[in-house]
């Protein structure tokens, strides 16, 4: 696998690219997009990458689809001409992009598996999302599946599945289960220490590719380091094999 140099030291993983399309595993805490902080983004350096990789003359063009959040790391698909983005914003509206997750969360779910349905109120000058009453102006409605694969005395490991592409949605969803993520400082501050990594990761994400329709699948497993590690790394393979999925 190629990689790209990131400032302040590691590497982007480049998971998949053709003439379309970039498929890479996105570094812990680095912001999907320019953002207050002023801090390196992974768009910009994508696009530089791509401009001294190719040696492009002026500016690149790369078309965010999907977002996630900053201390999220994982599998994310990003478009290398309008047209693929175009099209592959076309398949996550129609809900033909999957989107799946692995999760750490304090305790233990309702149920072994299951959906979760909310309605999600954004407020864009706090940067937090609030479940909120069906019908509340603002709100969006938010799905998910979700299924434990593996537990500990003190801790879940869930197989996620967005039906939904909602701001901050496993977060709160898991939450409001009495379930929060391991290391969210946002949404679990009462059961986390500050400086916890959050443990939420994009292992898989699938779509038909925008030109040649054939299925792309862009796969990435956490480092095997706590809490991922509490588990075999047999878990997660047998768990996020996606033809066992479909």
């Amino acid at each position: 696998m190629m990689s790209i140099d990131v400032p302040k030291g590691g590497d982007i993983e480049i998971l998949f690219e053709d003439n379309h399309l970039l498929g890479i595993t996105k570094p812990v805490n680095v912001p999907t997009q320019e953002d207050a902080s002023g801090d390196p983004d992974l768009l910009s350096l994508l696009k530089q990458d791509l401009k001294e990789r190719y040696n492009k003359p002026g500016n690149v063009y790369l078309g965010l689809v999907h977002r996630l959040d900053r201390p999220v790391g994982g599998a994310m698909i990003f478009a290398k001409t309008s047209k693929a983005a175009s099209r592959l914003s076309e398949t996550v509206r129609g809900r033909h992009f999957r989107k799946i997750y692995a999760a750490v969360v304090h305790g233990r779910l309702p149920a072994r598996k299951g959906t979760l349905k909310h309605t999600l109120l954004k407020d864009s000058k706090t940067n937090t999302v609030t479940a909120v009453p069906k019908g509340t102006p603002g709100g969006k409605d938010a799905v998910l599946d979700y299924e434990v694969i593996g537990e500990t005395d003190r801790y879940s490991l869930v197989h996620i599945e967005l039906h939904t592409g909602r701001s901050h949605q496993i977060r709160v969803q898991m939450k409001e289960a009495g379930c929060p993520l391991f290391g969210d400082q946002k949404y679990g501050a009462k059961m986390n220490k500050p400086g916890q990594q959050i443990a939420l990761w994009s292992v898989i994400a699938a779509f038909p590719h925008p030109v040649t329709k054939e299925e792309v699948v862009l796969q990435s497993l956490p480092a095997r380091e706590f809490p991922w590690a509490e588990w075999p790394s047999q878990i997660y393979e047998e768990a996020f094999a996606l033809n066992q999925r479909q």
